[in-house]
């Protein structure tokens, strides 16, 4: 028999969940309830679960967060044990079929009415997506639920044996980050049992892992992984394995070694993909922008990407990015302080400082920061570029300032930005900014040509030679106003005198009716090239989203060229 659950809404989760977080563990152990009123349920599924039952289920939790140290602080190892109990326990005893447990409603209920003190006490000054559901994967309780649920054998004498197998940041590589494996029970249990036989001394788990997954999402399109018996499946999946192991072997002269990064205000992945062609594999990539995180999952599903303010992130969310080879990031575009009253107040600043924190919290060796070029060379931040140096300096680091232009790195776009890099010794005394390349790059006839031409057009070839220069740099303007344009009067008068209308953008190249002589607009196709995102790189979200996501870009090879400087310095 299945039983409906209380559901808390989102606008009373929220509110609930603000006036708990301020209160003492006691308090909280006060305020725990069966009952809230303004829970509710749905009207059909199942029986309401009895007051009775849930009364027993909360002494149930609380013994065993006894045994893990409550209401005391608890280590990691406690903390390890006391979920995989937890997570066996919710699953046997809450009677729940996925349908009902896939209602953050439910499980806000269980963190803020039923169990806050043990909630609050796994995860002191929680995020709201421990508690409030917004991410199951995430959840207090709700993770360790669905856990189970995919691990669950249930010709096992131990039916949830599987679930040490793999720690919460692996296991969220199968289920949260990989749709196409992770909604398998069948799958995932072939996974775990495949990987727990694994030989791998001298390999990088998670990196093993990873690669692994990454073979498996080639073949899902292909194989039908729940119509293959169990031991045909994991004969299957051995194989794929054992590929990875032996690709991941450790690095020689031959197999150059290769680099961990976290990528902070990812964007649309440009510069962790530059920075992926120099030797960096992002561990964790942080966005808070739900079409650039599309954006990286359509083209790196493999690629562990969480959607969230960087102010909110907390590095006990993920302790495996501690000590991580490269911090890196393209943060928002502060503008001067004279331009406001408060600089400090400025959503840019506020995330600049959430930045230079976080390499306080993680301590990675290296730290690449990108920006306006005015951020390294203008008067008006002398004081600003003072405190981040201090405060890097007191973390350990030594840091460099330059302004790089991608234009002297192939990209035909005159684009300059700023850049902070900080080392730790002795990497720091190893490193030396990149070169420009010497050659020119192409022009913007050159880089849209063939698809200006690629309708008919019959002005293509005499459009491709007044494009004669490379294109002024692409702005992707404010989120919060105007739509998709090339810029304000100047850069619009010099993509017309390139031959481009930049009122706005085009859905298609010119046809063969569009007039000869007249200025086509760019496609957001079109201003991908410019930027020089590789052919075939997607974007998510609607026109003006792409092409924000494009014009607040890195150019890729430009994010290769300092990536090969760091990787030297890391490497040396």
């Amino acid at each position: 028999m299945s039983f409906l659950y209380p559901r808390l809404l989102a606008p009373q989760a929220r509110t609930l969940f603000e006036e708990l977080r301020t209160l003492t563990l006691r308090e909280l152990g006060d305020r725990a309830a069966l009952t809230h009123e303004s829970s509710v349920y749905v009207a059909t599924g199942g029986d309401r679960v009895r007051v009775e039952r849930l009364r027993e289920l909360r002494a149930n939790v609380v013994d065993l967060a006894k045994h893990a140290g409550f209401p005391d602080a608890a280590d990691r190892t406690r903390n390890t044990e006391f979920d995989l109990r937890l997570a066996a326990l919710l699953h046997s005893e809450m009677g729940m079929v996925p349908a009902e447990a896939a209602s953050r409603d439910v499980w806000a209920f269980l963190a803020l009415v039923l169990l806050p003190d043990v909630a609050f006490w796994r995860y002191p000054n929680p995020p709201r997506d421990r508690i409030l559901g917004t991410d199951l994967t995430r959840h207090v309780f709700g993770r360790l639920w669905w856990r189970a649920q995919l691990v669950r054998s249930s010709g096992d004498p131990d039916p949830y044996s599987a679930l040490s197998i793999l720690g919460e940041a692996a296991f969220d590589q199968i289920y949260a980050r990989r749709a196409a494996l992770g909604g398998s029970p069948h799958t995932v249990r072939a996974i775990l049992h495949v990987w727990k036989e694994l030989d791998l001394r001298g390999r990088n788990e998670r990196e093993t892992l990873r690669d692994f997954l990454k073979r498996l999402l080639r073949l899902a399109p292909f194989v039908l992984f729940d119509g293959i018996d169990g031991a045909a499946l994991e004969q299957e999946l051995r194989a794929v394995a054992l590929e990875s192991v032996e690709a991941l072997r450790p690095a020689s002269a031959l197999n150059p070694q290769r680099f961990t990064s976290l990528e902070i205000c990812a964007g649309a992945g440009a510069q962790a993909l530059g920075l992926e062609q120099a030797g960096f594999d992002p561990l964790l990539l942080i966005d808070s922008k739900a079409d650039a995180c599309f954006t990286i999952d359509l083209n790196r599903p493999a690629w562990d990407v969480v959607c969230m303010d960087i102010v909110d992130f907390h590095p006990s969310m993920r302790p495996d990015i501690s000590g991580v080879d490269l911090l890196s990031g393209g943060l928002p575009r502060v503008r001067s302080p004279a331009t406001a009253a408060r600089s400090e107040d400025l959503e840019e600043f506020r995330v600049l400082r959430a930045a230079i924190d976080l390499v306080h919290s993680i301590r990675p060796k290296s730290v690449l920061l990108e920006n306006v070029p005015d951020l390294v060379m203008s008067p008006s931040f002398e004081a600003d570029r003072a405190w981040i140096e201090e405060s890097l300096q007191s973390a350990g680091y030594r840091s460099t300032w330059r302004v790089l232009n991608a234009s002297d790195f192939g990209v035909p776009q005159n684009r300059s930005s700023g850049f902070l890099v900080a080392m730790q010794e002795p990497y720091f005394s190893r490193f030396s900014w990149p070169e420009a390349h010497g050659t020119p790059p192409p022009t913007v006839g050159n880089a849209l040509g063939p698809s200006m031409a690629s309708r008919g057009w019959p002005g293509g070839e005499q459009w491709m030679k007044k494009a004669d220069r490379i294109a002024p740099a692409l702005v992707g303007g404010s989120d919060r106003r105007g739509g998709a344009d090339l810029g304000p009067t100047g850069s619009k008068k010099a993509w017309a005198a390139l031959g481009v209308n930049g009122n706005s953008l085009g859905d298609e190249p010119p046809g063969p009716d569009f007039p000869v002589g007249d200025h086509p607009k760019l496609t957001v196709e079109q201003a991908a090239k410019i930027q020089s995102f590789p052919t075939g790189w997607r974007f998510a979200g609607g026109k003006t989203s792409r092409y924000r996501q494009i014009g607040h870009a890195m150019p890729p090879p430009l994010a290769t060229a300092v990536g090969h400087a760091l990787a030297s310095a890391l490497r040396s």
